[in-house]
């Protein structure tokens, strides 16, 4: 052989696999035919969290004007993009200098599986023991006229300058945080959502909460709408609804979700079952064909499609590549919309909790209110907390400008099966605006 393993896809859901494997003495290819890190690297997470940091100050600010700020910055996006460069540009050139220098055979090119121990890229065959799916997910588009019209998330993190209007085609994630960012720099800002809500995954409360602070920036949110149509005209584009409702904008933006890259890679051949919402795998990460596995959010699973859940089965498939027979087990997962501020949900949802009352019970901590000093005049700041029926934290929904950070403690917390015992062993920093939380949650916590 060739390889001891390749990797199909060079993001988050292969590289870790790659250097864990390539340490321990295995013979390890990537191919990549974009950029090397895939999306969250270069036109994703990174990307936006770059772009996002100038919003958050400004967010923070704009709460201490006439309490010690007298004006508040605005936001110069064309500086901004350029600082986007700077940061982002050298990733993929550095991450493919980095892998060379540890002895990984980059391949570039796109890769067709041809039999379970093969691969073909640009003309030539490769014999690999293993073969690791990691090739991601697309935006999806519309079936409509003029869609050719619509941009998706990698052009609009790429804009040169910020348009003074904007519709978004969805009520997800990107569209909710990017819309944030446009409603901040005072830019005319339309969502249109086919559906009756937004960011349904999330604690309808707090969706409801920032819906309104960004309607009060002027941002205008029209659901059960379907998009039906798309047409540049002499002063930018139209954008048409079934229910006949007609925007003027500058810019479109689609954010309908997502579609598994499954194509074009030989699977069907291969007996590999695969569609739109990505490639059947068993427990342990492989597919049909035992030594090929696929990795992120190529696969078609329940948990959630992101780039630590990704990490999570890239490590875990290289311990299966090395001889470790233990199926793969998902802890909670956190995810975070970062909008101004974040919304975060991690492990038992509210609703299911409202759903199961025999098995659980909600506690609602505004400790914004509670420890406004510390969370910096943010006294909208608030969790809802899941317990089981022995008192452990199972499950917490989040509204605060660190919900990110707070809720990788409460995961831990989570995780960790934590008593309040266990909580009083720790020694935190003070007065940070986490231990106030934690204090407030220990009281909450069994013995």
């Amino acid at each position: 052989m060739d390889f001891d393993v390749m990797m199909i896809g060079s993001g988050h859901a292969t590289w870790h696999a790659a250097v864990a494997l390539q340490q321990m003495g295995k013979r390890v290819a990537i191919v990549e035919k974009d950029l090397v890190g895939g999306t969250c690297t270069n036109y994703g997470c990174d990307a936006k969290i770059a772009l996002d940091g100038a919003f958050q100050l400004v967010e923070q600010l704009d709460r201490f004007k006439g309490h010690g700020i007298d004006a508040v910055p605005v936001v110069n996006w064309a500086d901004l993009m350029a600082y986007k460069h700077q940061v982002i540009d050298p990733l993929a050139p550095t991450m493919t200098k980095l892998f060379t220098q540890m002895k990984i055979t980059m391949i570039t090119g796109a890769a067709t599986i041809t039999s379970d121990h093969t691969v073909a890229v640009a003309g030539k065959t490769y014999t690999t023991d293993n073969i690791v799916i990691g090739t991601g997910q697309r935006p999806a588009t519309l079936a409509i006229a003029g869609a050719e019209h619509i941009h998706d998330s990698r052009e609009f993190l790429d804009l040169p300058d910020m348009p003074e209007r904007l519709v978004f085609i969805g009520a997800g994630i990107i569209a909710m945080e990017f819309a944030a960012m446009a409603a901040t720099m005072g830019k005319e800002v339309h969502i249109v959502e086919f559906s009756d809500k937004a960011l349904a995954p999330f604690n309808q409360t707090y969706v409801a909460r920032l819906q309104q602070k960004l309607t009060a920036q002027g941002v205008r949110f029209h659901f059960n709408e379907a998009v039906s149509a798309v047409a540049k005209t002499a002063t930018g584009y139209t954008v048409t609804t079934n229910n006949g409702l007609m925007l003027e904008t500058d810019y479109i933006l689609g954010a309908t979700g997502r579609v598994a890259n499954v194509e074009n890679l030989g699977l069907e051949a291969l007996g590999i079952s695969a569609s739109r919402r990505g490639i059947k795998v068993n427990d342990h990460l492989q597919t049909a064909v035992p030594n090929i596995y696929a990795s992120g959010d190529v696969i078609d699973k329940p948990q959630a499609k992101l780039t630590p859940t990704a990490t999570f089965e890239s490590n875990y498939i290289a311990r299966a590549i090395l001889g470790d027979p233990a199926p793969i087990s998902y802890p909670v997962i956190p995810s975070v919309v970062f909008t101004m501020p974040r919304l975060a949900e991690v492990g038992v949802s509210q609703a299911t909790a409202q759903a199961h009352p025999d098995d659980f019970r909600t506690q609602v901590l505004p400790f914004g209110q509670q420890l406004a000093f510390q969370y910096k005049r943010a006294t909208e700041a608030e969790a809802t907390l899941v317990f089981d029926h022995d008192g452990y934290l199972v499950g917490a929904s989040l509204y605060a400008d660190d919900s990110d950070d707070l809720v990788n403690l409460l995961t831990m917390i989570i995780n960790g099966r934590y008593t309040a015992a266990m909580l009083q062993q720790q020694i935190f920093a003070f007065p940070s605006a986490t231990v106030g939380v934690l204090d407030l949650l220990g009281n909450l916590l069994p013995r």
